[in-house]
Formats: structure tokens, C-alpha cells, sequence
């Protein structure tokens, strides 16, 4: 799927290129497609940079979090619930503690240790399921609330901010907690509703109610608030919630006896080769996404929906942001990518730039997620696990647009 969506964006760059030439006489077009290339190429190296010193400082507090036992805490924690919420799985079944984990690291940031304990989560569902080529309902659960994807710590889209000279990266950090939220709970209650399952459980209300309540009390604190006081707000809980965590690992690391700075340094090296191995895709992205904006194809989709949106009344700003929500079901890498163009090409700080952002952290890749996931074990049929994860997308996209408006409008 990666291959033909690269692959399709030279074509139609191409083919919009020609058109530009052959029928506006515009022959300068490929001039502006082959320096977008180099500018691209360039950009890439840039955001690199930056992207070797935030992951290797963020995955070297990591490390000591995860040798601090704060994600085997989290995983006992979260547990109940997960009993409650896949009834097949016997109690004290490994899934569930793995299950606990890829979330508990997913909400922390740690993607390079959350594939792979969620890889191991999906082979042990698969040991319960009847079927070797049906999904079962735990996994389907399980791959859903992974798409929604509920990261309380969006670093990466901070840093991307940081790079393109945003005045305060961290300003996204509230509308991208509300957008995922929401993304998290229309995948859990779309699965519910087609599963039965039980959410008055009173365990499972334990655990879902205070969250709701607190985050509709939250919500109406927030509504309270004006447009400077919201983008204050939410850049001190940012800077805030960051530093304070930080400082949380340090101390459970010291009471722990961890070997801090030790710990440290071995999530940093590994915070160095996953940076140094995301520049090929990096470069490739954001090299196709360059020659479809310099052919002019991009812009000429993005008027045609500003178009239909204009008919309708509504404000089309948002528009602009829609390429990193167009592409994000299918490649993660390409979405990013659409990210950093629009801030290059909208400005960091501008409202389509922000929205764009707020959407990059709403959700996860869809396809990308079921593939793998399901990939691994030999799932063919997903039954209603499309359905529902595309449908929490859509959830996180509408509320990345809503809250952009609300914060930044």
C-alpha cells in the first residue's frame, strides 16, 4: 500500500505538471518540481538534526522509566479493566499483561517498545482464538483502541514544531489531548456496540467515569476560558507536564537504585539508530509530497474542497490542513511528512499549521496498524476492526478541527 501512494504521488505530480505545461504553457513547472526536490532532500537533512537530539534525550528518560518498573506499575493498574473489556480472555492470561503494557507505553511515548509488546499481546490473543484466519473480538478491541491511538505525550509533533521555529512547541499540547480522547473513546464504544460488551460493569465503570467526569469538567473549565488564556494554558501544562515527568523518572529511578545516568545512556543509543534510520523515509516522503505541491496538483485538490466547504457557509481554513488528514489512514510516514510541508509552506504558527498537528496526534495510522498486527498472526478477515478504527479516525480528525478552531480560531 506504502509503494503504490509514493508511487502515486510522482505520478500525479506528473501528470498535473504536463497539464500545467501543455495547456497553461507554464514551462517553467519542471524547473520548480526538480529544485523542490533538492529543497525537500534538504529539509529532511534539517529535521534530522533536531530529530537526533529529541530521541535520544526522550528515549534515554524512557529507558530509566522502564527500569524504574513505572510501566509494570501502570500495567497492574489498567489490568481490571482490561479483564472486563475481553471476557474471553481467562483472568491471569499473559495477554493481559502485555495488552497493559503496549497501552501503558503507547500513553507514554514509547512507540520502539510498544510494537513489539504489542506484537507479543496479538500471538497470545491468538492462542485463544478459534479461528487462524478470523480476528476475535479481543483483538479486535485491542487493534482499535491502537489505532485511536491515546499518547499523552505527543514529543515527536513538539519537536517537528521546535524544528520549523514554532514561538512555543508545546502550544498543541491541550487540543491534541482532547482530539485523541476523543478519537480513543468513539473506537471503544463503536467496538462495544457491535461486541455487546459491558460498559456498566462496575469495574468498568470505575475506571471510565472518573475519567469522563473529569475530562467534561476539564472541558467546561476550558470553555470558560478566551482564545490567549486557552493557548496559555495549554503551553504551561505542556512545558509542565513534560519537565514534571521528567523529573518523576529521575526520582522513581534514584528510589529504586536505578543506575540513572547508566539507563539513560542506553536509551539515548538507541534513541541515535532510530533517528538515523527514519532519514530514508523521511527524505522519500517528503520528496514525493514536494513535487505534488510544486506541480500545483495539491493545491488544485485543496481549492476544489475549499470550493464544496465555501458552498456550504463554513470557514475554510481548516482546508489546508486536510492533506496530513487525507493521508494518515494509509502511511504514517507520509502524513508526517504532509505535516511538515504545511508548516513549511503555511508557516509553523499559522491556523492551518496547528490544526495540522493537532490531527498528526488525534489518531494513528490505520492501515498501517491492521497490517501489522494482523499481519503477524495470519488474520485475513477483520471483520468490523476497519470499520471501527476508521471510524475513530474520522472522530479524531473532526475534533482536531473543532478544538483547532476553539483554541486558535
Amino acid at each position: 500500500m506504502l509503494n503504490g501512494l509514493w508511487l502515486g504521488f510522482f505520478l500525479t505530480a506528473a501528470v498535473a505538471a504536463l497539464g500545467r505545461w501543455l495547456i497553461g504553457g507554464d514551462a517553467a513547472v519542471f524547473a520548480a518540481l526538480v529544485e523542490s526536490l533538492f529543497a525537500m532532500a534538504r529539509l529532511s537533512v534539517e529535521v534530522m538534526v533536531l530529530l537526533f537530539g529529541t530521541l535520544t534525550l526522550w528515549l534515554g528518560f524512557l529507558r530509566i522509566a522502564e527500569a524504574a518498573g513505572i510501566v509494570d506499575l501502570l500495567a497492574r493498574l489498567l489490568g481490571p479493566l482490561f479483564r472486563r473489556l475481553m471476557p474471553e480472555v481467562p483472568a491471569g492470561h499473559p495477554a493481559l499483561g502485555l495488552i497493559t503494557l503496549n497501552f501503558a507505553a503507547n500513553a507514554l511515548g514509547l512507540d520502539n517498545a510498544a510494537t513489539p509488546i504489542g506484537l507479543k499481546a496479538m500471538r497470545e490473543l491468538q492462542t485463544l482464538n478459534p479461528s487462524s484466519t478470523t480476528a476475535s473480538n479481543a483483538q479486535i478491541l485491542f487493534l482499535v483502541l491502537n489505532a485511536s491511538s491515546l499518547t499523552l505525550l505527543p514529543v515527536t509533533i513538539f519537536m517537528y514544531r521546535a524544528q520549523q521555529g514554532a514561538a512555543d512547541p508545546t502550544l498543541v499540547f491541550l487540543p491534541i489531548l482532547l482530539a485523541t480522547s476523543a478519537s480513543t473513546l468513539v473506537g471503544l464504544l463503536s467496538v462495544a456496540f457491535m461486541q455487546r460488551l459491558r460498559l456498566w460493569d462496575p469495574v468498568v465503570l470505575a475506571y471510565l467515569l472518573p475519567g469522563a467526569l473529569l475530562l467534561g469538567a476539564f472541558m467546561a473549565l476550558l470553555a470558560t476560558l478566551s482564545s490567549a488564556a486557552l493557548a496559555s494554558l495549554s503551553s504551561l501544562l505542556g512545558n509542565l507536564t513534560l519537565f514534571g515527568l521528567i523529573v518523576i523518572f529521575l526520582l522513581a529511578g534514584a528510589l529504586r537504585r536505578v543506575k540513572v545516568y547508566e539507563s539513560f545512556v542506553e536509551g539515548a543509543k538507541e534513541g541515535f539508530d532510530v533517528a538515523k534510520n527514519l532519514l530514508p523515509y523521511l527524505v522519500a516522503m517528503l520528496c514525493a509530497i514536494g513535487a505534488l505541491r510544486a506541480s500545483g496538483a495539491l493545491d488544485m485538490a485543496l481549492e476544489g474542497i475549499r470550493w464544496l466547504v465555501a458552498r456550504t457557509g463554513w470557514d475554510t481554513r481548516f482546508v489546508d490542513a486536510l492533506p496530513t488528514a487525507l493521508v494518515k489512514p494509509f502511511s504514517g510516514s507520509a502524513a508526517r511528512a504532509m505535516l511538515i510541508e504545511t508548516m513549511k509552506s503555511q508557516g509553523v504558527d499559522s491556523f492551518a499549521a496547528r490544526v495540522a498537528a493537532i490531527i498528526q496526534g488525534s489518531t494513528e495510522t490505520t492501515f498501517y496498524v491492521l497490517a501489522v498486527y494482523f499481519g503477524a498472526v495470519g488474520i485475513q478477515r477483520a471483520r468490523h476492526a476497519v470499520g471501527c478504527a476508521l471510524l475513530a479516525e474520522l472522530a479524531g480528525v473532526v475534533a482536531a478541527i473543532a478544538v483547532g478552531y476553539w483554541f486558535f480560531g
